[in-house]
């Protein structure tokens, strides 16, 4: 879950890549995966699709046990809003799930009131502010 994900976790982030635009994605969820290395596509083995991924620096270790890193992983569900938008997160999101435009290389992101499915207010809207939630 992204609320378990710590800054000290991802602090070998060099950059993140998204595999599509998120522009019009309100939320995204983010995981962190044991992977074989730092920097590849990983392989995705869940329902959905994955959205993107980080990419670690050459200083970051592998596991001592195992021999994999740990990447962030950004996917959606079919049952996400972005394909239901009037389903079960039409207001709400789920627990791991962040705003993407939050997201940058070695910072975790957090939720929103557009990535909770609820338009800002409008002194909100008309001050050209977004906060956090």
């Amino acid at each position: 879950m992204s609320s378990l994900i710590t800054e000290d976790e991802i602090r070998h982030e060099s950059q993140l890549v998204w595999l599509e635009d998120i522009t019009d994605l309100d939320y995204v969820r983010q995981s962190l995966d044991r992977l074989p290395d730092r920097r590849r596509k990983p392989a995705y083995h869940r329902d959905g699709r994955m959205v993107g991924y980080a990419v670690l620096a050459p200083q970051a270790k592998a596991s001592r046990s195992s021999g994999t890193f740990r990447r962030r992983v950004f996917w959606l569900l079919p049952h996400d809003r972005d394909a239901q938008p009037e389903g079960l997160y039409e207001t709400g999101a789920p627990a791991e799930a962040v705003d993407p435009r939050t997201l940058e290389a070695g910072t975790k992101g957090y939720k929103t009131e557009r990535s909770e499915g609820g338009p800002p207010s409008s002194a909100m809207q008309e001050l050209g502010i977004t906060l956090p939630l």
